[in-house]
């Protein structure tokens, strides 16, 4: 029985995701699955290098990894008119936050490429997500590019919102910002790959008609975030593109790899071709 490791993120909105399949909800006979809980960046290393059979990559590291993996239609993370905020102990005009060491969650992030798309080449120190607010707070950085829940609570932290990349983003393009995907080696091949892509289609289905019953289990992964705030960052990240990116999720992920080879952040925009 052949195993697949599939990676992803210990998170409420990839638990949220994964539910049904980590729970036997959703069959997938002559299949071992085995999850590999790891956050983003670390996945994103691990790709590089080939290693899990199915893994969750920020849309940023695809490109280089186009040659061994193959995007899955559904898993991906997309926000329409939202996704990752620049936040700060303090307001600060956009060509002052060019010059402002900025924290952000790893090189290979979509986050850290919607930075680079909107301010340049500002200087940035790599944080573990979950620490930008404390080291912003701390002064040891001017400002943070904030991920996952840290979107809804900084406020509560004592931060400001000096730039919204994901609303920069859809004014500019009238696009869904294109954040997460989920891969699957091409070694695999096609009869394999169409059998875990329609598993994890299921697993998200079953989540969206069970709602209260997967966020009992995504909230095991919110650190410590209340119910509703957990379901409402759950579900403005498990939503229509995540069932499948259809042609504006296609569109989207384009534009992204278009966006970076016009400004030389990329050589070339790679194959888009969903399983």
């Amino acid at each position: 029985m052949p195993v697949i490791r599939i990676g992803h993120s210990p998170d409420p909105d990839d638990a949220f995701m994964f539910y049904a399949l980590t729970h036997g909800k959703v069959p997938l006979e002559g299949v071992r699955v085995e999850h590999v809980l790891e956050e983003i960046e670390s996945l994103n290393r691990r790709a590089l290098e080939g290693d899990l059979e199915v893994t969750a990559i920020s849309c940023a590291t695809y490109p280089a990894v186009a040659e061994r993996y193959r995007i899955l239609d559904p898993g991906a993370s997309m926000g329409k008119g939202y996704g990752p905020i620049v936040v700060a102990r303090r307001a600060y005009r956009e060509r002052t936050l060019r010059e402002k060491v900025i924290a952000i969650p790893g090189y290979g992030t979509t986050a850290n490429l919607l930075l680079r798309l909107a301010l340049g080449d500002p200087p940035v120190i790599v944080v573990a997500f979950d620490q930008i607010p404390r080291v912003v707070r701390d002064r040891q950085a001017d400002a943070g590019v904030l991920i996952h829940e840290g979107q809804i609570t900084y406020e509560a932290l004592g931060l400001r919102k000096v730039l919204d990349l994901g609303e920069r983003w859809t004014v500019e393009t009238g696009l869904p910002v294109p954040l997460g995907i989920n891969v699957i080696r091409r070694d695999l091949g096609e009869a394999l790959g169409r059998r875990l892509s329609d598993a994890l289609r299921a697993s998200i289905r079953y989540a969206q008609a069970h709602v209260d019953e997967a966020l009992d289990y995504a909230l095991e992964y919110g650190r410590g975030i209340d119910r509703e705030t957990c379901r409402r960052f759950v579900l403005m990240y498990v939503n229509d593109y995540t069932l499948a990116l259809g042609a504006e999720g296609r569109r989207a992920l384009e534009t992204l790899y278009r966006r970076a080879v016009d400004e030389e952040l990329l050589s070339a925009v790679p194959p888009i071709d969903p399983i």
